[in-house]
C-alpha cells in the first residue's frame, strides 16, 4: 500500500462566495438602472408637436428646466398622430392644433383630450387691393371665400364679425354659402379654390386668402382690412391649445408648462417669427376652452 497520503478535497467556499458577491453587484446595478431611471423618466413630461424644427422649443425647454421640470419634446410628421399618442400614454401633452381639429377627433374616436391652455390663434384675413377698409367696401359688391369646408366657414364667420354678411342662426364652424342670409347682407359672396382666392383680387372688392398664399401673392398680414378677432367667441374654435388626458387636466405641472409658454417673451418672440407675425397670443380660461370643445363636439356629431 502507498503511504502517499491523500489530501483533502479543497473548499470550494471562496469561489462561491465570489460569484455570490458579483451576483448581487450585478443585481444591485440592474436594480438601480431599472428603477431609479424609470422614476427619471417618470417625472420627464412628453410633449407631443409636429414643428420641432421651431427653434422656440429649445427655447421652451430651458425655461421649464429654469422652473424645475424636464421636457422632453417629441415631434410627428403628421398632424393625425399626436392625439392617438396621447391617448395611448406615449405622450404627456400634446401642443399642436385647435378646438377645431381636436373636437373632429374626440367625436370620431370618442377620446376625452381636453384642452388645458391657449397659445394662440392664426388669423384668416381679408385683404382687398381696391379698397383700405371694410367700410369702403360698396352694397353689392363680391367678395371670395375659400371653398374647403373648414375655411369657408371661418372666412363667413369673418364677414360676419366685420358687418358684411348675416348668417342664419348667426353660423357655425360649418356654415356655406347656403346658410348668408342675402337680404340682411351688404355683400355678395362666392368662393374658390384657397389657392386661387388671392389671384381673383383684381376682379372683385375682397377676399379672404389663407396666410400660405399671402407671401406667393405679394401680400403680408399687416396688409388685411379684417381678420378674426381674438374676442369673438365664434373664433375660440380656431385657437390653439395645449391638451391632455381628461384624467391629467388638474396636473399641477401641466398647467405650469402652459403659464411658461404664455408668460416667457422669448418664447412668444420665437413663435411670432416662425408664424411670419401671424400669430395672435390669447389667454382664455381653461373652463372656457372646455366648453367651446364640448360644443365644438356636438356641432360636429350632429353634422356628422
Amino acid at each position: 500500500m502507498s503511504d502517499q497520503i491523500l489530501e483533502a478535497p479543497k473548499s470550494r467556499t471562496p469561489l462561491y462566495t465570489a460569484i455570490a458577491v458579483v451576483l448581487v453587484l450585478l443585481l444591485a446595478v440592474a436594480a438601480y438602472f431599472f428603477f431609479i431611471r424609470d422614476d427619471a423618466d417618470a417625472d420627464t413630461i412628453r410633449i407631443g408637436v409636429v414643428d420641432d424644427s421651431d427653434p422656440y422649443w429649445d427655447t421652451f425647454v430651458d425655461a421649464a428646466a429654469d422652473e424645475g421640470l424636464d421636457i422632453e419634446i417629441v415631434n410627428y410628421d403628421e398632424y393625425t398622430l399626436p392625439n392617438p399618442a396621447l391617448d395611448e400614454g406615449a405622450i404627456d401633452i400634446n401642443q399642436f392644433q385647435h378646438i377645431v381639429f381636436l373636437a373632429e377627433y374626440v367625436a370620431s374616436s370618442g377620446s376625452d383630450i381636453v384642452p388645458i391652455g391657449s397659445t394662440a390663434i392664426y388669423p384668416l384675413g381679408l385683404y382687398s387691393t381696391r379698397y383700405d377698409s371694410v367700410e369702403d367696401i360698396p352694397d353689392g359688391a363680391e367678395i371670395v371665400v375659400p371653398d374647403d369646408p373648414s375655411n369657408r366657414a371661418r372666412a363667413l364667420l369673418i364677414l360676419q364679425s366685420a358687418g358684411l354678411i348675416e348668417l342664419q342662426d348667426g353660423g357655425s364652424i360649418f356654415s356655406d354659402l347656403s346658410d348668408v342670409d342675402e337680404d340682411a347682407s351688404r355683400v355678395t359672396v362666392t368662393e374658390a379654390a384657397a389657392d386661387l382666392t388671392a389671384s381673383s383680387l383684381g376682379d372683385i372688392a375682397a377676399a379672404v386668402i389663407n396666410n400660405d398664399f399671402l407671401e406667393p401673392s405679394g401680400l403680408t398680414p399687416e396688409d388685411a382690412i379684417a381678420e378674426d378677432d381674438p374676442a369673438d367667441p365664434n373664433a375660440i374654435p380656431y385657437v390653439n391649445i395645449f391638451a391632455v388626458r381628461a384624467e391629467d387636466k388638474d396636473n399641477a405641472d401641466y398647467q405650469k408648462l402652459v403659464e411658461i409658454y404664455q408668460d416667457t417673451q422669448s418664447i412668444l418672440d420665437g413663435v411670432q417669427e416662425a408664424a411670419g407675425g401671424t400669430a395672435e397670443f390669447v389667454k382664455i380660461p381653461q373652463a372656457d376652452l372646455e366648453q367651446s370643445l364640448r360644443e365644438t363636439v356636438e356641432e360636429t356629431e350632429a353634422n356628422s
